[in-house]
């Protein structure tokens, strides 16, 4: 019998990897086909239309590129008098974010005459060495986000150029346009697909000869609004910071359309409209994206871009989006992670954070989960994916969701049992409870989070519990194993590196002092060990990770029903506003 099914699992592995031989082979004959074709296809004669140059870069990343330190993905590499295709990627994210003319937006934001020469002989290089389909960038997605760039910064690159020049730019931007008409059905669901799609679009609309692309390009870029975006406004990632992106990309491709005159498919604006409330549940109260599974802050101004094109009126915003639950009062804004992690391809990027907390107090942030991790490395990023690195209740030594070992796989996802927002007298709760530790510990873990209506006290009660009579006796087995000891969990505060933390009262209460003089309280009620501990903060446009700390309450679940309260409050002596003028850090430090 054992023989019979390691026979069978070793047929199911070879069919699993057979099939995938055949979809590479089967790419690579596509692509080749498509590169074949997109070599005959007729330069384009130049622009019909052009867009406004939407995608606005960074001065002071403009001026660090023409210092020769070049930051893209979140890695900062200093490489001097190096054409950036000369530079060793030092991560797949960085070569991406090359290929795709990331950096572009930034040389056109310094807008001085060197840096426009800097992004002539960086483009015309790239045509020289990838133009002709051979190495990387030929990704569907890389193609649009370059196409995209290239139309918006098209008076920028062509400024000053002969006519040979010229007619090689328009015969690169033409094939990258008949490559990507062929093989955008290539592109992965979801963000990398709709980069695609506004690429071709953009093509269409702005390139002499290419008009027959607009009609197909708009209908499957409508079926990916229909299918990439749900009924919420949400998709499938559950990255804000990607759902960011997605609505960026579809307000230029609206724009773009409405700019030359062609009807806008009422997909694409119904997609928009569900997705710019949705996006402004995740808004903080200074602004920036929560961080959750995966996403980082957003650059500077980007959200605000966003919303203010899509040109969606605010309306009562809900109390959830995409599986988070927002809580505001007075100047605070709280975002609740209320859902299982995604599942499919983007579990892969997927962090163990069910019922973790974000809290930001007027311009500051003030409890924070560790975030993304890109552009610090592969550990980094594994280890921010764990639930010790979210400010929630985690027990000992294992996350909410498990992972694969040695992989990116997310094997077992939390499963969300109650997740609902309900208003009070006192304030707004949140409940949200899972089965993150029923199969290891025979314990459910719930949360409830009250934030009064003036937004000076946030009120938690975390909760382990084990409800039915199977799973009370797993738990009582561990008990006996554990010779009463009981089940160790931890409950994780983490801070921003700019707030200040002071243990207090005997141990019993934490200040946190933000920069703006607000004074915060952490008390806790229970059993519990409180203490200050390291943490880390993860930030894109940083050499390396900034150190911060983090509050932990220890304890130990011995009974059916663990409950822990604690309250995070403003001190009494803080007023009800403060004059917050200091400025945030430089965009690049170490």
């Amino acid at each position: 019998m054992i023989a019979s099914t390691i026979r069978g699992n070793r047929t199911r592995e070879a069919e699993v990897a057979g099939s995938g031989k055949v979809r590479e082979r089967f790419g690579w004959w596509a692509n080749w086909r498509a590169q074949a074709a997109a070599r005959r296809a007729r330069p384009a004669k130049g622009f019909v239309s052009q867009p406004e140059p939407r995608s606005m870069g960074s001065y002071a990343r403009g001026k660090q590129i023409m210092a020769g330190t070049v930051m893209l993905a979140g890695i900062l590499v200093e490489a001097p008098g190096k054409a950036i295709w000369d530079i060793p990627a030092p991560d797949p994210e960085f070569r991406a974010e090359a290929q795709g003319f990331a950096w572009l937006d930034d040389l056109a934001a310094f807008d001085t005459a060197e840096a426009r020469k800097r992004a002539q002989a960086w483009t015309w290089d790239w045509i020289a060495r990838f133009g002709t389909g051979r190495g990387p960038g030929w990704s569907p997605d890389l193609i649009g986000r370059r196409i995209i760039r290239w139309v918006h910064h098209a008076t920028f690159l062509m400024s000053g150029r002969n006519k040979a020049e010229t007619e090689v730019f328009y015969r690169s931007i033409a094939r990258q346009s008949a490559f990507l008409a062929r093989r955008w059905k290539s592109a992965a669901p979801g963000l990398p697909r709709i980069e695609a799609l506004t690429g071709l679009v953009y093509a269409g609309l702005s390139l002499v000869g290419a008009q027959g692309l607009v009609g197909p390009a708009s209908h499957a870029l409508t079926q990916a609004c229909m299918s990439e975006v749900d009924d919420a406004g949400g998709i499938a990632s559950r990255n804000p910071e990607e759902l960011l992106e997605v609505l960026t990309l579809l307000t230029w491709a609206a724009s773009a359309m409405t700019d030359a005159g062609k009807a806008v498919p009422q997909a694409i604006f119904s997609a928009i409209t569900r997705i710019a409330p949705g996006l402004r549940v995740l808004r903080h109260a200074d602004g920036s994206l929560a961080r959750f599974q995966g996403g980082d802050g957003g650059a500077e101004g980007r959200l605000d871009q966003a919303l203010a094109i899509s040109a969606v009126r605010r309306g009562p915003t809900p109390a959830m989006a995409m599986g988070f639950a927002r809580l505001s009062g007075g100047r605070t804004s709280v975002i609740v992670d209320a859902a299982r992690p995604p599942g499919g391809v983007a579990s892969r990027i997927a962090h163990a954070s069910t019922s973790a907390f974000q809290l930001t107090s007027g311009r500051r942030p003030l409890i924070v989960s560790c975030g993304a991790g890109t552009g610090f490395g592969q550990s980094w990023r594994q280890a921010a994916r764990a639930t010790q690195s979210h400010s929630v209740l985690a027990m000992e030594g294992h996350s909410s969701s498990a992972f694969k070992a040695g992989s990116l796989d997310l094997v077992r996802a939390a499963k969300v049992s109650a997740a609902r927002v309900t208003p009070g007298t006192e304030g707004t709760d949140i409940y949200v409870s899972h089965d993150g530790w029923l199969a290891s510990y025979g314990l459910m873990a719930g949360r409830s989070l009250t934030l009064s209506h003036d937004g000076r006290r946030l009120s938690g009660v975390d909760t382990l519990m084990a409800e039915t009579p199977d799973v009370r006796k797993r738990f009582q087995d561990l008990m006996t194993a554990t010779a009463m000891a009981g089940a160790p969990f931890t409950i994780h505060f983490h801070l921003h590196p700019d707030v200040d933390a002071t243990l207090d009262m005997a141990g019993s209460a934490v200040s946190l002092a933000l920069r703006s003089g607000e004074i915060w309280v952490l008390r806790h009620s229970g059993p519990l060990a409180m203490a200050i501990k390291p943490s880390f903060y993860l930030e894109k446009g940083r050499l390396n990770p900034r150190p911060c700390k983090q509050v932990v309450l220890r304890g130990h679940a011995r009974g059916f029903e663990t409950r822990i309260g604690w309250t995070l409050a403003k001190a009494k002596d803080t007023p009800l506003a403060i004059r917050d003028l200091d400025f945030a850090d430089p965009e690049v430090t170490t």
